[in-house]
């Protein structure tokens, strides 16, 4: 989700190299025990024109004496980009395990064409290596390691955890997290704001409006905890929920 990700990730990117949380924010926490089985459709609009589809699946699984979630989606955005994205995190304490993401561009006016990153989390350090590909068949590999302060998440939480967050109608909430495309420390930060009703594709859903940055999603406020919607602060674009179905099992 990169496209989708873009306003947050530029806020993250030029945030000071030591973030501090916004004077009166509570801790923002993910209770990631909340978040169902599930295989969710959304559809991008720009505009109010249909543009693209993702397919978000959360599933869960039992590892030795703990639990992962893990996050895989694909999308595509019409005629600018397709991406996959698969992030594995600890279930029971909300940690982050490993996160890779793909991305192939399609822009005649860029000259970069890929861009991916494969980064794993070990004992308080995300460490890894990113991929650019330019038009001319180069690629340009760059190795990562960087140290992940304690209760740190990935910039990409608003979106795969924000239908669990401890955020009640009003509140300020922060905490540390890491840029995956920016490659630095910064403080992600969320306003709830008054719960509403919309309507979406998939259905009519009570939620909570969480904004971030550039961008707002819309959290149901009951189980099945899920995002529904999201768009730019202006409305110029969004992505819905337009059906959910049964996960389908990931390899080994």
């Amino acid at each position: 989700m990169r496209w989708v990700c873009f306003p947050l990730i530029a806020s993250l990117a030029t945030a000071p190299a030591r973030p501090q949380a916004p004077p009166g924010s509570k801790a923002l926490r993910f209770d990631l025990t909340a978040i169902p089985a599930t295989r969710d459709s959304f559809v991008f609009f720009l505009n109010g024109a249909e543009r693209g589809w993702a397919v978000w699946q959360y599933e869960i699984r039992q590892v030795e004496t703990s639990q992962q979630v893990r996050y895989m989606a694909r999308s595509e955005f019409r005629p600018v980009e397709e991406e996959s994205l698969r992030v594995v995190l600890n279930r029971l304490t909300g940690e982050p395990i490993s996160t890779f993401h793909h991305i192939d561009l399609f822009s005649p006016t860029s000259d970069t064409v890929m861009v991916e990153h494969d980064l794993d989390i070990t004992r308080g350090a995300i460490a890894g290596r990113r991929r650019v590909g330019t038009r001319n068949g180069d690629v340009r590999i760059t190795a990562v390691k960087k140290p992940l302060p304690s209760g740190a998440v990935l910039s990409d939480y608003v979106f795969i955890a924000a239908a669990v967050t401890n955020a009640a109608p009003g509140d300020s909430l922060a905490v540390p997290a890491y840029s995956e495309f920016g490659d630095s420390m910064a403080t992600l930060s969320i306003v709830a704001e008054a719960p509403t009703t919309i309507q979406v594709p998939a259905g009519r859903f009570e939620v909570l409006p969480l904004t971030s940055g550039g961008f707002r999603v819309f959290a149901t406020r009951a189980a099945p905890r899920r995002v529904v919607k999201g768009e730019t602060l202006d409305g110029t674009f969004s992505f819905q929920l337009a059906g959910t179905g049964p996960v389908v099992p990931s390899p080994e």
